[in-house]
C-alpha cells in the first residue's frame, strides 16, 4: 500500500478509516466540482455582454490559493494586467473587483440602487443578529428605518453637540493619563482606542469608564466583546467562499462569533433591566444634565412607541454593535495612521503645530469649537484617508439583479468589491500618488468638494455615505484626540527605533506593527493637564 495515496490522506483528514466519512468527503468534492465546471460553461446568458476578463483559477477552489494576505495590494496590481475592472472565482464565488472612479461612480452614483445591498459573511451574518443592523441589512424598508433612527435620534447636530460634554470629558482624562506616562512609551493605537470605548459607551449608557468598580467593570467587558468580535471576524473562514459548507461551521466562526454575542447581550439586557428598574424621572434628568439623552435612552422610548419609528429589541442590540465596531477599531486605526505620517513628514508637524499655537494657543486646551478653524489638520486627516482608507473594499456589495458595468456582465449572486485604495492612489487623478502631501486638499477649488460623504469619486473613503451614518461624530473624535495630543506634547520614537509604515489587512486597514513612541510636555502651565 503506498503511504501517499489519495485514500490516504482521506484517512488523515477524517481521523480515521471511516468509509461513509470518505464517501460524504467525496461526494462534496464532486459536487464543488460540478458546480465549478457549470459555472465555466454557464457564465452569463448567451448574448448578455462578457463576464469582465480576470486570472484562471483551479477547479473548485478558483484563485484562492494564489492570493496573499494584502488583497489591496494585490488586486491593484492586477488591474495593470487586466484593467479597471476584473473578476476572479473565491472558491465557487464569483467576485468582481471595480479599480477606477469612472466606474466606482456608476456602481455608487448611477447604479446604486442596484448594488445597494451588502454580501455579508458569516461572522458579519452572526455579529449583526442576522443583518438586523444598518451595515449589513438589505436595502430595504427596514434598513431605511433603523438608519433614520441613528442620525435623527441619536447621531443628529443636536445630539452631537448635546454630548460634547462627554467627548470633552474623555479627551482631558487621557491627555492626563498621558502626562503620567511621560518619558515612557506609549501606545497611540491603544489610548485612541480607550478613548473613544470612553465616549461611546457615555454616550449609549450613560456611564463613564473609570467612575467606580460598575462602570469599570462594564467598560472592561465591553472592551473585550468589542475584541473578541474583531478576532473572530478577521480570521479567514473557508464557508464564506464555499457557501454550500455554512451549515457545517467548519472552523467555528459562527460558533465562536455567537459566543461573543451572548456575552453582548448579557451586558445589554443587563443595563436595560437596571435602567427599568431605576426611577425614570430620576435617569432623565440626570441624562439631560450630562448631555442630554443616552441611546439606551432613545431606543427605550422608540421600543415603546406604536409607529413607524418603532424597533425590536434585537435591531437596538445590532445597532449597538454597529457603533462600537465601526467608532472604536476604524477611528483608533486612523488615529495611529495620522500620528505615523505626521511622526515620518516633521514638516507636516511643524505646520500642524504652528497652526495650533496660533487657533489655541500655548496657554489653552484644545476645544471642539476650534476644530474648523484647523484647516490643515483636517487636510492632514484627508490625506491620510486618501492613503490608508480605513476599509480598502468598503463593505462588498451583492447585486439586487444582473448589471452591465464598463461593458461587462455583473451578475446577480455575485460579490463585488469597490477598491478604494487603489483609486485613491490612481496617478490618472493624483499627482504623486504614493506622496503624503495634505496640501492637495488645501486647494481653493477643492474645499467644496473633498469631504467625507462620497461626493467626490476620486476620494470616498468610506462609500458613498449612505451605510455610513456615523462619519460626523468619528471626524469629531479624531480631530480632537489627534489636535490634543499634538498640542499637548512633543513626540519621538523610543531610542534605536524606527518608524515602520507597513500595513495589514483586515476589517481595518491597520498598521503591521504598533506605533508605540514617547512623550513629552510640550505646554508650560501644569494645569492644562489636569
Amino acid at each position: 500500500m503506498e503511504s501517499n495515496s489519495y485514500g490516504s490522506w482521506l484517512a488523515v483528514v477524517s481521523g480515521k478509516k471511516d468509509e461513509l466519512a470518505i464517501a460524504g468527503l467525496v461526494v462534496m468534492v464532486m459536487t464543488l466540482a460540478f458546480s465549478w465546471y457549470k459555472r465555466s460553461i454557464f457564465s452569463y446568458e448567451k448574448g448578455a455582454p462578457p463576464l469582465p476578463p480576470g486570472p484562471n483559477g483551479l477547479p473548485v477552489v478558483g484563485y484562492l490559493p494564489f492570493l496573499g494576505p494584502n488583497l489591496h495590494r494585490e488586486f491593484t496590481k492586477m488591474t495593470q494586467q487586466y484593467g479597471p475592472i476584473f473578476k476572479l472565482y473565491l472558491g465557487s464565488k464569483l467576485h468582481v473587483v471595480v479599480n477606477s472612479a469612472e466606474l466606482a461612480k456608476v456602481v455608487t452614483g448611477e447604479q446604486d440602487e442596484s448594488f445597494a445591498n451588502r454580501d455579508p459573511h458569516t461572522a458579519g451574518l452572526s455579529a449583526s443578529y442576522d443583518a438586523n443592523d444598518i451595515a449589513w441589512s438589505k436595502n430595504n424598508a427596514n434598513w431605511r428605518k433603523l438608519r433614520k433612527v441613528l442620525v435623527h435620534e441619536v447621531l443628529s447636530n443636536v445630539n452631537l453637540e448635546a454630548s460634547h460634554s462627554y467627548r470633552r470629558v474623555e479627551i482631558r482624562k487621557t491627555i492626563k493619563n498621558v502626562h503620567d506616562m511621560i518619558g515612557t512609551s506609549v501606545d497611540i493605537n491603544e489610548i485612541s482606542f480607550s478613548t473613544v470605548l470612553s465616549v461611546l459607551t457615555n454616550i449609549v449608557w450613560g456611564k463613564g469608564l473609570a467612575k467606580g468598580a460598575e462602570d469599570s467593570n462594564l467598560s472592561d467587558e465591553i472592551r473585550k466583546v468589542v475584541s473578541g468580535i474583531v478576532e473572530v471576524a478577521e480570521g479567514l473562514n473557508i464557508s464564506d467562499f464555499f457557501p454550500t459548507l455554512t451549515r457545517f461551521d467548519l472552523q467555528g466562526v459562527d460558533r465562536r462569533m455567537k459566543k461573543q454575542m451572548k456575552q453582548f447581550d448579557y451586558i445589554f439586557e443587563t443595563t436595560i433591566e437596571e435602567r427599568i428598574n431605576s426611577n425614570p424621572t430620576v435617569t432623565e434628568e440626570a441624562s439631560q444634565q450630562k448631555g442630554g439623552k443616552d441611546f439606551l435612552q432613545i431606543l427605550l422610548e422608540l421600543k415603546d412607541q406604536i409607529s413607524a419609528s418603532s424597533i425590536n429589541m434585537t435591531q437596538q442590540k445590532a445597532i449597538v454593535v454597529d457603533m462600537f465596531l465601526g467608532g472604536t477599531d476604524a477611528t483608533s486605526a486612523m488615529v495611529e495612521w495620522t500620528m505615523t505620517e505626521v511622526l515620518q513628514n516633521r514638516e507636516v508637524l511643524r505646520k500642524i503645530q504652528d497652526e495650533l499655537t496660533e487657533v489655541i494657543g500655548l496657554n489653552n486646551i484644545v476645544e471642539e469649537s476650534h476644530l474648523p478653524k484647523l484647516k490643515y489638520l483636517d487636510a492632514v486627516f484627508k490625506e491620510t484617508f486618501r492613503l490608508h482608507p480605513p476599509l480598502p473594499f468598503l463593505l462588498p456589495r451583492a447585486p439586487s439583479k444582473t448589471c452591465t458595468v464598463g461593458g461587462y456582465t455583473i451578475p446577480e449572486g455575485s460579490t463585488l468589491f469597490v477598491n478604494v485604495w487603489a483609486i485613491q492612489r490612481d496617478p490618472q487623478h493624483w499627482d504623486n500618488p504614493s506622496m503624503f502631501k495634505p496640501e492637495r486638499f488645501l486647494n481653493q477649488d477643492g474645499l467644496g468638494k473633498w469631504d467625507y460623504n462620497g461626493t467626490n469619486s476620486k476620494f470616498f473613503p468610506f462609500g458613498s455615505g449612505r451605510r455610513c451614518p456615523g462619519v460626523p461624530l468619528g471626524e469629531k473624535m479624531m480631530m480632537h484626540i489627534l489636535a490634543s495630543l499634538l498640542h499637548s506634547f512633543e513626540w519621538k520614537l523610543p531610542m534605536g527605533e524606527e518608524l515602520d509604515i507597513s500595513d495589514k489587512f483586515g476589517i481595518a486597514l491597520k498598521k503591521r506593527k504598533p506605533l508605540i513612541v514617547v512623550p513629552t510636555q510640550r505646554l508650560t502651565d501644569l494645569s492644562l493637564y489636569v
